[in-house]
């Protein structure tokens, strides 16, 4: 049987693969990054015991990458997130950032 803790930060695994893999390819611009950053907090929101997600997106960065029709396909890279999952008083913060060339989803604290 898990511990609490280990279920509070299985949930955060989860959102995490929930938000990359449903969100990764959404096509992104300038313009309506901060929409989607909204969106895709919103989405993760809903699932159990996440309290607050937090999406910045790198509007420069897409800027700098975007097509002739201005857009990009949204990666890991243009983006950071942070979780704060709560599940049976055990509180777990997590963060998602660019280590090289690989998005790494990591835990950053449980309480």
């Amino acid at each position: 049987m898990a511990t609490d803790a280990q279920q509070a930060c299985f949930e955060a695994g989860i959102k995490f693969g929930s938000l990359y893999h449903q969100f990764a390819g959404t096509p992104v611009s300038p313009d309506s990054a901060t929409s989607l950053e909204r969106a895709m907090a919103d989405a993760i929101e809903n699932q159990p015991f996440c309290e607050s997600v937090t999406v910045d997106i790198d509007e420069a960065a897409l800027t700098d990458a975007a097509d002739d029709h201005g857009y990009v396909e949204l990666t890991g890279r243009f983006m950071e997130v942070g979780m704060r999952i709560e599940y049976e008083g055990v509180v777990v913060r997590t963060a998602m950032e660019m280590e090289g060339e690989y998005p790494l989803m990591r835990l950053v604290d449980v309480e």
